[in-house]
């Protein structure tokens, strides 16, 4: 496959986040259709960490096998590091994000105000800027998720990067709705162009990461970008996860979650037997 089929692949895997926008524009989404639809996502993500996980740790398991100790401590601190920047990194921008969030004086009487409200025309200016602030914080991580796919396929492994490009084009599909949950709890319809312009700064990333990543070739690089690209999983799905409990259907969520999974393996076992 070649490197500019991998680059659209990851712009794909980043742009199926506007396939989850639209539902900023309902007044009143279906609730089971939300939890179904998050509970997949959380099957989903799970397979995929365990497979991001397993390809990270590889070379440290090779390392370990052939008795090469000083590889093998390079490459799990670098997967240690990748995981805690993935995971805590999130952590604390959502806890900055919170920060910001935090009921105060309306931020339209404020500085910069003009410009949340452009972005979003008619709406309240602390639920658009709060949108927008969550569409940041995505377009990070799927940044590190483009890397993982580019230096996935600049190292070969061809079928990893297809499924990290599926998983993460699944995944990127859910993040549509929390980039628009602050608007939709609000009641506020955001225009067409504000939600291109938020679907870019969310999804876009994926596809720059997926060509920054191509040019890097290196074991401990591939290892530190699956290790972001893990932490960033894991964050997701302790989110996605609290929000099935809100959503209190438990059988639908065990449900779909357990169909999340099946998908995952279908998919890696129809990509391995194709030979890819």
């Amino acid at each position: 496959m070649s490197g500019p089929q991998i680059a659209l692949l990851g712009a794909v895997a980043g742009l199926t986040i506007f396939l989850g926008l639209p539902i900023g524009r309902l007044r009143r989404p279906a609730p089971r259709l939300r939890a179904a639809l998050n509970a997949s996502a959380i099957g989903i993500l799970l397979f995929l960490l365990w497979d991001v996980l397993t390809a990270a740790w590889e070379p440290t398991d090779a390392a370990l096998s052939d008795h090469h100790w000083g590889t093998a401590v390079t490459d799990g601190a670098v997967l240690a590091a990748g995981l805690t920047v993935g995971l805590m990194g999130l952590v604390h921008y959502d806890r900055w994000m919170a920060r910001r969030s935090a009921p105060a004086p309306r931020l339209s009487q404020g500085p910069g105000a003009a410009a949340v409200t452009e972005l979003v025309p008619g709406a309240r200016s602390r639920a658009a800027s709060l949108a927008l602030m969550i569409a940041v914080g995505i377009g990070l991580h799927n940044l590190a998720e483009g890397l993982a796919i580019g230096n996935s396929a600049a190292e070969g492994e061809i079928s990893l990067a297809l499924l990290l490009v599926i998983g993460f084009g699944l995944h990127n599909a859910t993040e549509g709705f929390g980039i628009v949950a602050p608007l939709a709890a609000e009641g506020e319809r955001p225009s067409w162009g504000a939600l291109a312009l938020l679907g870019l700064i969310g999804g876009g990333p994926t596809f720059v990461g997926t060509l920054i990543g191509q040019q890097v070739v290196n074991d401990t690089v591939s290892v530190a970008f699956l290790g972001l690209a893990a932490g960033s999983i894991l964050y997701v799905v302790i989110e996605l996860l609290a929000v099935a409990r809100r959503a209190a259907m438990k059988e639908l969520t065990t449900w779909m979650i357990l169909a999340g999974l099946l998908v995952g393996f279908a998919t890696d076992a129809v990509v391995v037997a194709a030979g890819v």
